[in-house]
């Protein structure tokens, strides 16, 4: 007599386990969407929220908030955000050998010499700018930055969701600097950062 529990699993549960376990090693090889998204968008929620109490819609300040405090807050979470981005990236090329973990420390060194070149060019043209236009400098460019960077991760690593994602950010932005600094602020900290939060929330729970 065959014990139950030693009898051997039916097609159906063998199909089952192979695709979970596929279905793991995709996630661990595409990293953890809490890395890639959240951090973002608490930076986004936080930092361009306090950008739009500085500008409000007219450029009539609906908080007691300086420029310079609302870009340090930006710049802060936008670096804190970014560290935890490279801490993904660096933790999800660990996984791998050969050509895809080359690929992810250069994507990450990518992002580093993208934000310093930027900080330098926003810091070179400030100051021939008015002061809502030099805060739209910073945060346009950086947001630009963010979205080239994610169409390009989409492309090397044939992820459609980030190169999407990625598009979507481009486009937020490039409608937040036609409007006006007000606008932008306000559009970046719901459109991009309460939804790169949705986004990271949904993805992890995904299957």
């Amino acid at each position: 007599m065959v014990d139950e529990n030693e009898r051997p699993p039916s097609p159906e549960e063998t199909l089952r386990l192979i695709e979970r376990q596929r279905a793991d090693t995709v996630r661990q090889l595409r990293g953890d969407p809490l890395l890639q998204y959240v951090p973002w968008g608490v930076a986004w929620a936080i930092g361009f929220t306090t950008y739009f109490l500085h500008y409000g819609f007219d450029g009539t300040p609906y908080a007691p908030i300086t420029e310079t405090q609302a870009l340090v807050t930006l710049l802060g979470s936008q670096l804190v955000a970014g560290a935890v981005a490279a801490y993904g990236i660096t933790k999800q090329s660990a996984q791998t050998r050969g050509d895809n973990s080359a690929r992810g420390r250069m994507y990450g060194f990518t992002w580093l010499a993208g934000f310093l070149l930027m900080s330098v060019i926003a810091i070179r043209i400030s100051p021939m700018l008015p002061s809502a236009e030099t805060g739209l400098v910073w945060a346009g460019a950086s947001l630009l930055l963010v979205g080239v960077l994610y169409m390009a991760g989409g492309a090397i690593w044939l992820d459609w969701q980030m190169f999407f994602i990625g598009a979507w950010v481009v486009a937020v932005d490039a409608a937040g600097v036609l409007l006006g600094p007000g606008w932008h602020a306000l559009l970046t900290a719901v459109l991009l950062g309460g939804g790169f939060i949705a986004a990271g929330l949904w993805f992890r729970r995904r299957p």
